[in-house]
């Protein structure tokens, strides 16, 4: 089991990415779009980066629904390869058969 500080702050950024993110994308339209003049440009630029370091989706981290790992993450099913593993093997997923031969 993950720490549960970790796993908070993680769902902290989740939470500010949801908040921030039409600002976010409508400044970061602004700052693309090369038919407007430099300064309105920069402007755009300076707000954007105004906005809190933890709003960006990049600085979300993917981790297990069941146990918070970080690492090993199957985006399919939301989990870890350990439990997704365990939770194979006893049944618990639609679907999912552990090979053997």
């Amino acid at each position: 089991m993950a720490k549960k500080s970790a796993i908070e702050k993680n769902m902290k950024r989740k939470r500010l990415v949801a908040r921030h993110a039409a600002k976010r994308a409508r400044l970061k339209e602004i700052v693309s779009d090369r038919s407007l003049p430099p300064e309105e440009r920069f402007a755009a630029q300076l707000k954007l980066a105004e906005l809190p370091r933890n709003s960006a989706p990049a600085r979300v981290r993917n981790r297990c629904e069941v146990s918070g790992r970080p690492r090993g993450y199957y985006r399919k099913f939301k989990m870890s390869r350990i439990a997704l593993r365990e939770l194979g093997s006893e049944g618990q997923i639609p679907g999912l058969v552990k090979s053997s031969w």
